[in-house]
């Protein structure tokens, strides 16, 4: 008994390395929160290990897929996850959220993904996109630095959204 537990933990062990990013990217692209991404691919591993004798031995890829797709469908479904907390005064008592390391974190990736995109527009978007999305620019300040119509700033700002938009989900399929 001993060695078929050694070689269940060792195919698992091996399973994790091989993939442990692509359960978290999946975790990660269904809840889109990062800290129950995590969470959720480490119960697919522990669901994945307690159910091992189970797997037909085809491909081991596919399997962890749909466990872990399951519990994330499971984890969306939960209401318990979608109620409000009853002590209120915990949000208060940190004084500004901005601050907090993660999200300072994610921001600032956030920030640098942003800039990213811009750069891959063509001019005039580029420039004006950098100036309005990434440096927090008014309409009313380019066009002073620019000497550009607001009108057509405003076109272009409009035009830089749509393409920024479709480049950033162009990155998330």
């Amino acid at each position: 008994m001993r060695i078929i537990l050694k070689n269940k933990a060792e195919i698992l062990a091996n399973s994790m390395k091989d993939y442990s990013g692509l359960i978290l990217t999946i975790c990660y692209t269904m809840t889109r929160d990062y800290f129950e991404a995590e969470d959720l691919a480490q119960e697919t591993f522990i669901s994945a290990y307690k159910n091992l004798d189970k797997f037909d031995g085809r491909s081991m890829k596919a399997w962890l897929t749909a466990i872990a797709a399951n519990k994330c469908k499971d984890y969306l479904k939960n209401s318990a996850r979608r109620t409000v907390p009853v002590e209120e005064d915990a949000f208060y008592n940190v004084s500004d959220r901005a601050d907090l390391p993660d999200e300072v974190l994610l921001k600032d990736e956030a920030i640098g993904r942003m800039k990213d995109l811009c750069q891959k527009l063509k001019e005039p978007y580029r420039t004006v996109a950098i100036q309005h999305f990434y440096e927090n620019r008014s309409i009313e300040e380019i066009s002073m630095v620019s000497h550009a119509n607001q009108k057509t700033l405003q076109t272009q700002i409009y035009r830089a959204k749509a393409m920024l938009r479709d480049l950033w989900k162009g990155e998330n399929q």
